[in-house]
């Protein structure tokens, strides 16, 4: 009855005190802490997962190999040897003068990543390296499993990826290593990498008339590649290991024309040594 001051309990409900009722809100927060939710736990995947473009030279071989820091006067290398940085968009507008001042005669800036991404920050670091003297070249980072190695190597030339005979540019790169988005070696068994690999390098060279350095690391190249020898008597070698020797080279390649021996130098940028004097970094450049 209204105004009676008890409250009469539902049928077929029983009472439970209020011990049992803070055993069972106990119960259910342990339930719910024990229990990941897997929403949250995919979403959280995705936000580790990296930017599209935001791959860089070596960046996955630091991830799946790591290295040492290393110092230029730590290098084992052939006495003649020219310095020279590698910069993305990571390095946004890049003090060229700094870097000229450190020492630093070349420069390799990325230019795209398989046929939608274009380094905003290209037109400042291609041409200021340009500007305070050095010689510099461009890099594409590819994605086997996007497109076709024609494809990817007609948008790098279209896109940075081009080469004059003005004596200040480098025969542009192409960046084969782990893929940063998915299966290490692009879900390409090792005869189709070296196929794509292959169809890019043919296709730059038509577009330039020079071949295209590649660059990867040994341990990548073996995994992806099978080790293959197809490419050493054409294409510059371009290997990164961060220690203090480049190591066991890939197959084919007698030597290296350039080392990334750091990721982590003095001044901005991945650090890198030219295999040879001045004059044989210009006639590189050259042609």
């Amino acid at each position: 009855m209204f105004g009676s001051g008890k409250a009469r309990p539902r049928p077929g409900v029983r009472r439970r005190g209020i011990p049992a009722l803070i055993g069972t809100v106990f119960a259910t927060l342990a339930l719910l802490i024990a229990t990941p939710n897997a929403a949250t736990a995919a979403d959280r995947g995705a936000d580790d997962a990296p930017a599209f473009g935001s791959a860089s030279l070596g960046s996955e071989i630091r991830r799946h190999e790591g290295g040492d820091r290393v110092t230029a006067d730590s290098i084992v290398t052939p006495l003649a040897t020219v310095e020279g940085v590698d910069v993305s968009s990571h390095q946004g507008n890049v003090a060229w003068s700094t870097l000229w001042n450190a020492g630093n005669r070349f420069a390799y800036v990325k230019a795209t990543e398989g046929t939608s991404y274009r380094n905003p920050y290209f037109a400042q670091q291609y041409n200021g390296s340009y500007n305070v003297g050095m010689i510099r070249g461009s890099y594409h980072f590819a994605l086997p499993n996007n497109s076709s190695g024609a494809a990817q190597a007609n948008y790098f030339v279209d896109n940075g990826g081009g080469w004059s005979g003005d004596g200040r540019t480098l025969p542009g790169v192409v960046d084969m290593e782990y893929n940063p988005y998915g299966a290490t070696c692009y879900g390409l068994s090792q005869s189709a990498m070296v196929s794509w690999i292959r169809d890019f390098a043919n296709t730059y060279r038509a577009r330039t008339g020079r071949d295209a350095v590649i660059y990867t690391s040994t341990s990548w190249w073996t995994t992806c590649t099978g080790n293959s020898s197809a490419f050493g008597a054409t294409n510059p070698l371009w290997v990164a290991r961060y220690a203090s020797s480049a190591g066991t080279l890939p197959a084919g390649w007698g030597f290296y024309t350039f080392w990334q021996y750091t990721s982590t130098g003095p001044t901005v940028g991945d650090h890198n040594v030219f295999n040879g004097a001045m004059d044989r970094l210009q006639a590189l450049a050259n042609g």
